[in-house]
């Protein structure tokens, strides 16, 4: 029994060193394809935000739709970038959240709902009247570790991080930390 639970633990010990610099890197390369590529199909279409912006919440139902739709752009694309180099990843990670909710509230949310029941049916892929925030919500659980933990080990951040302790620790003349 001790040889088995021995085994488990060692194999705990393995993935989570593993995890430690794969986890947060796999979520933020599959969310920056997912945003990137919505941001492009933005810049490359026609602006529509005219015909769902009084779904929007405050305050972006009376920002203009022009604005918007460059905000949206830009920080989809910008963000994509950020989330692969791991660089500010807090930010664009809580910006992309940001953006999902609105974008719920906007497209995604059903339009009228009477019950809890007829709301859940909305949690789905294809809208068939109930609305589709599925993908959108999966996003921002996805993009929640992101802000709580940054870009993990193998990001941008990571590295800066490293190079400011250290010129700090240079230069309040106490040691590096290793």
């Amino acid at each position: 029994m001790n040889t088995l639970i021995d085994f488990y633990g060692r194999i705990c010990d393995a993935l989570d060193g593993v995890g430690n610099w794969l986890a947060l890197l796999l979520i933020r390369l599959l969310l920056a394809y997912e945003f990137g590529r919505a941001g492009l199909m933005k810049l490359n279409g026609n602006n529509w935000f005219a015909n769902v912006q009084d779904n929007f919440p405050f305050p972006f139902n009376v920002i203009p739709v022009e604005i918007s739709w460059f905000l949206a752009t830009w920080f989809e694309i910008l963000g994509a970038i950020g989330l692969v180099l791991g660089l500010f990843t807090r930010f664009w990670a809580f910006s992309l959240v940001i953006l999902s909710v609105v974008a719920i509230f906007g497209v995604h949310w059903p339009d009228d709902w009477n019950s809890l029941a007829e709301l859940w049916k909305g949690y789905s892929v294809s809208d068939n009247g109930f609305g589709n925030y599925r993908i959108p919500l999966l996003f921002i659980a996805m993009l929640i570790p992101l802000v709580l933990s940054g870009g993990g080990k193998l990001s941008l951040d990571k590295l800066l991080d490293r190079y400011f302790q250290r010129r700090s620790s240079n230069a309040d003349g106490q040691p590096a930390a290793a």
